[in-house]
């Protein structure tokens, strides 16, 4: 399983096709409600899933704990989209963009990994290009993933390592050594300081990892029509995530409709 998202396999698909089947089966008006608290700061205090013998008990303990640092991490991303909407917006009406706001959208295509021999090209599709991968993922995809990657918090990894979606490192000493891996492998999987970090790097990855690609058409063609983004949609972009391939894909749609995961980001986005 390549957490790192190195493309498993060739897909060969019609997104926009996958977007609008999905629209069709998911109205907002049908998703069941949740009970949710407010989160207006960070809580770091972690529960002991292992402890939680109730399992809705436990699951609303892990989504209430890692709601917080979603919406953090999303809300950040979200102050440097609104950065590249201006210029964007400014590139528009023929204006050219201020030295600082020039040297803010370079860094961006860099920090979001866009190739160097993109970065001169014309401002416009340059903009275009670092919005497709700065943007939110959903908080229902990442609340599942890491659900499914951390067995609801109860893994070694996220346990010992802050590490609840099972990404990988390869130098030495940079995580913990899984017990079942392959001979000749030399991974670990990757210790974070804080929750937190565990998150934003996942969201980074997914932003820009080439194996998720189509996550973020999918993603970008949604913001194309108008429609909310929801993670039950953008999973069909994780084909890589996992060795399980459409398997995973399939388990990671199930766990965000039978939680009501959806619903419960539209509620939390509401407060």
């Amino acid at each position: 399983m390549d957490k790192i998202g190195r493309p498993l396999r060739n897909r060969h698909s019609n997104m926009q096709m996958i977007l609008l089947v999905w629209l069709i089966l998911l109205p907002a008006t049908t998703l069941a409600g949740a009970t949710l608290a407010k989160h207006s700061e960070l809580d770091t205090a972690r529960p002991d899933f292992a402890a939680i013998r109730d399992v809705q008990t436990k699951k609303s303990a892990f989504f209430d704990y890692l709601m917080p640092f979603v919406l953090d991490a999303n809300a950040a991303i979200g102050a440097e989209r609104a950065r590249l909407l201006q210029m964007e917006a400014i590139n528009a009406t023929g204006r050219a963009l201020s030295s600082a706001q020039q040297a803010d959208l370079l860094r961006l295509a860099k920090r979001y990994r866009l190739p160097t021999a993109q970065h001169n090209r014309p401002t416009d599709k340059l903009i275009a290009q670092v919005l497709q991968r700065v943007d939110v993922v959903p908080a229902s995809l990442v609340l599942a993933q890491a659900a499914n990657e951390s067995g609801w918090g109860t893994s070694r990894f996220a346990r010992q390592a802050n590490n609840y979606f099972g990404m990988w490192c390869y130098q030495a000493g940079c995580g913990l050594k899984p017990r079942q891996r392959d001979a000749g492998r030399s991974h670990e999987v990757k210790r974070f300081e804080h929750t937190r970090d565990s998150v934003v790097a996942y969201l980074h990855n997914l932003n820009t990892n080439r194996a998720y690609q189509s996550l973020r058409n999918l993603r970008q063609t949604t913001r194309e029509l108008g429609a909310p983004l929801r993670g039950v949609l953008l999973a069909e972009g994780l084909l890589s995530y996992s060795s399980r391939g459409a398997d995973y894909i399939k388990d990671i749609q199930a766990m965000i409709i039978t939680n009501d995961l959806e619903q419960l980001s539209f509620e939390v986005a509401s407060q």
